[in-house]
């Protein structure tokens, strides 16, 4: 087989499988849904009824609930707005990572607007919640309407306290932490009156229905996942909602909504037996979440109910710290088996050099070098079939259609002359499942975000600005081509193919993420080189 075929066939599959995934996502149908038009204020709020909060057996759709007098917290990591009704993070800003790379505004991840609505919600429910679908959420008194985590502070604590009516004292306590995305959302509940008490925590993500905004090259998913103990990882889309609500009991579990690059997830108590739930109210939202277990305050007890909720990037250290399986959401398909190594490889070579592109540059040497015994097979295998042409076209006269004979033959001459006709295969069916493990590692690795490399490469996870990259791509894709003698046998057409393979692949890899073009680039003037040293020992041995 020749290179050059080698080389349409990785292409073909590869942009076949982006298309066929781009696909899926333009053809699934989409949830009929209207947004909602305006944002409700606190005064409105607080003389009507909620029912965005899920009864103790069901999950009842959403409303958007907003005040004017929002508790603002800031940490070294986040930037956060809660309403003192219901004791909701409405808003949630991740100081160290910026919207666009030109600006300082940091990248905004929950938001309440006219035309957004993305939230986490959660609170108290049960037969004496506090939270309630017809009497409405808890009011929330607070010390303070502005919290800082000071210099010399690892932690942060926000209380916010609501007396009921009863005389029990429910204080809402958010704990934030130094260096982390994460929040402790406990409750610790008072229970001063002579009846016991019992209430059912829940915590839910909505978001506000949306379509997604991927394109060919960039299959981003925008949606749901949840776990279970019995299902590690399952995305849940918006159309997955619309067709039939979650139930699921486990121990456990967690509720996330995810984007490119950023995650937004409930994780309940590991030890407590939980409902993980969806829903889709007619207003357009999604709300995705959790039921926790029921508990029991006796007269004069206290009860801490806790859990925690994490907003921030696909950090799969951190991820991994609240959850063992929450480092899934950085999804990388079915070829995670072998994007994991590669991912781990590029941080240890990214921890080395301190620079993401010279990592890539790193790990592609790496695969080359790994690949390089099947690499020297290929060629030999090229060289050895090139020289069997004339005999080949000799038998084809001789048997003309006779094509049993022919492939005696054939087989016969192979034998004979030790050659595998599939010699030049194997290299290929390596390099596919590495080509795209690598696209995922490098699409999904939040670490590539705004990283830049070198000279106008200023942001490896978003397209050569002036297509330097990819036209030199397509010119080292013309030297190899040039470098590999084409077989006289060729139909005149394979050839025209050929000839215009290096300037489709350019216009392809015009809109490909740099570090991916940067990867292809580094491999094909690694396979240039390798091409030269291998070509030197066939010449010597007769038989280029």
């Amino acid at each position: 087989m020749e290179s050059q075929r080698n080389i349409l066939l990785i292409g073909l599959l590869f942009v076949s499988f982006l298309l066929w995934q781009q696909w899926q996502t333009d053809q699934a149908p989409q949830p009929v849904a209207t947004q909602s038009s305006s944002v409700v204020t606190a005064s409105s709020a607080s003389d009507s009824h909620s029912s965005d909060v899920p009864d103790a057996d069901s999950a009842l759709p959403a409303a958007v609930v907003a005040s004017k007098d929002l508790i603002t917290v800031n940490t070294d990591q986040l930037i956060i707005k809660i309403n003192p009704v219901g004791g909701d993070i409405v808003y949630s800003a991740l100081v160290e990572h910026k919207l666009e790379l030109e600006n300082d505004e940091p990248f905004v991840l929950l938001e309440q607007t006219n035309d957004i609505n993305y939230i986490a919600q959660s609170g108290l429910i049960g037969r004496d919640g506090i939270d309630s679908s017809v009497k409405g959420r808890a009011h929330f008194d607070s010390a303070s309407r502005n919290y800082s985590l000071a210099a010399d502070q690892d932690t942060l604590e926000v209380p916010l306290t609501y007396v009921a009516e009863n005389g029990a004292t429910y204080t809402k306590m958010f704990i934030f932490h130094r260096g982390k995305f994460d929040v402790d959302v406990d409750y610790v509940i008072d229970n001063k009156t002579d009846k016991q008490l019992q209430v059912q925590m829940y915590g839910q993500i909505k978001h506000s229905i949306k379509k997604s905004e991927s394109s060919m090259m960039m299959p981003t998913y925008r949606g749901a996942a949840f776990s279970t103990q019995d299902t590690r990882y399952e995305k849940y889309s918006f159309e997955d909602m619309a067709d039939k609500n979650l139930d699921k009991k486990t121990l456990g579990g967690w509720a996330a909504m995810l984007q490119h690059y950023f995650v937004s997830a409930w994780v309940p108590p590991a030890n407590d037996q939980n409902i993980i739930f969806s829903s889709i109210s007619a207003g357009g939202q999604a709300n995705i979440g959790f039921r926790g277990a029921i508990y029991d305050v006796a007269p004069g007890a206290t009860q801490e109910i806790t859990s925690q909720f994490y907003v921030g990037p696909k950090d799969q250290a951190a991820l991994s710290a609240i959850s063992p399986s929450l480092n899934l959401v950085v999804d990388y398909g079915f070829l995670w088996w072998l994007a994991v190594p590669i991912y781990k490889l590029l941080m240890f070579f990214q921890s080395i050099v301190g620079n993401w592109g010279a990592a890539i540059i790193l790990i592609t040497l790496t695969v080359r070098g790994l690949l390089y015994p099947l690499t020297k097979a290929q060629y030999t295998s090229m060289a050895k079939m090139r020289n069997l042409q004339p005999k080949l076209a000799e038998m084809k006269e001789r048997f003309g259609d006779d094509r049993q004979k022919m492939g005696q033959a054939m087989m016969e001459l192979y034998k004979k002359e030790k050659v595998n006709p599939m010699g030049g295969c194997l290299p290929i069916l390596l390099q596919m499942p590495i080509f795209i493990a690598l696209y995922w590692v490098l699409l999904e690795s939040v670490e590539l975000r705004h990283a830049p490399f070198m000279l106008w490469i200023t942001d490896l996870s978003v397209q050569d600005p002036y297509y330097v990259m990819p036209i030199l791509m397509g010119v080292s894709m013309f030297v190899m081509q040039k470098m590999q003698p084409m077989a006289p046998t060729m139909d005149p057409m394979q050839v025209k193919m050929m000839q215009w393979m290096p300037v489709v692949f350019t216009v392809f890899f015009l809109w490909f993420p740099a570090g991916l073009v940067l990867y292809w680039l580094v491999g094909n003037l690694v396979a240039i080189t390798q091409q030269k040293i291998i070509y030197a020992g066939l010449e010597k041995k007769g038989l280029k």
